[in-house]
């Protein structure tokens, strides 16, 4: 069986993946990474996530929003057992590129929690009112100060060298309704890697949680497809519905 290590989006948590573990039901071993609530340097994070990597068979890194260049990064580096990648609602390089200049300025943001009923509007589109209590505890769990710190990180982060470094095969997971990470970021990956498989999901950017099914059968089918083939297939993904490249 090949394993799936989950990394999270911002908050860092993990609890956010309920939805998506039990679409996945038993027949796959999914592991959690939970980062440190003081940890928020891309830098710090990558070397973390490295230790909690399985040290025996064969996983598959699926890296949700946040943390698709530290997913990136990992499998950059081409660690003893990994098969393949799932980015998720992601990016590589900074997916609004026109705050970058602001980076210096979020350090200024007032040290409270974000309002929860905007952010959740802004993540789970029309089902924000189903994900409201567990966005809210996830946000309450990881300090302000943390947050801001990993929002920082996102406006200067460019993984574009690691990305073209990255030898297994490549899937992305793309929320047709995202109100927070733009097409251009999947558009970004397709330029550097004509290989990517993309797969487009009726979802917000939350698509893990709002389209769990939908988004569970996609990563099965991936990793079926590296199973049946070998992980040194030139296509094997070719059983996952692709969209064109950018």
């Amino acid at each position: 069986m090949i394993r799936l290590v989950l990394l999270p989006g911002m908050d860092g948590t993990g609890q956010l993946f309920g939805p998506f573990l039990a679409a996945l039901g038993v027949t796959v071993d999914a592991r959690v990474v939970r980062y440190p609530p003081s940890m928020a340097s891309y830098q710090e994070l990558v070397a973390f996530a490295a230790n909690e990597l399985p040290t025996d068979g064969r996983y598959i890194i699926l890296g949700e929003s946040f943390s698709g260049p530290i997913a990136t990064a990992l499998a950059a580096g081409r660690p003893a057992g990994l098969v393949g990648l799932v980015l998720c609602a992601t990016f590589v390089k900074s997916p609004r590129p026109r705050f970058n200049s602001l980076r210096s300025l979020v350090g200024l943001l007032p040290a409270i929690a974000p309002p929860i009923k905007p952010l959740s509007w802004l993540l789970c589109n029309e089902a924000a009112g189903s994900q409201l209590p567990h966005l809210r505890s996830a946000i309450a769990s990881v300090p302000p100060s943390t947050l801001r710190a990993r929002l920082g990180e996102v406006l200067a982060v460019d993984a574009s060298e690691s990305l073209r470094d990255v030898s297994v095969p490549i899937l992305y997971l793309r929320a047709l309704h995202d109100r927070l990470v733009p097409r251009d970021a999947s558009q970004v990956i397709q330029q550097l890697r004509q290989d990517v498989t993309v797969v487009d999901v009726e979802a917000p950017h939350f698509l893990l949680q709002t389209a769990p099914e939908a988004s569970a059968a996609a990563v099965q089918r991936f990793a079926t497809a590296i199973a049946a083939t070998g992980s040194g297939a030139t296509n094997p993904t070719a059983a996952v519905r692709e969209s064109p490249p950018a």
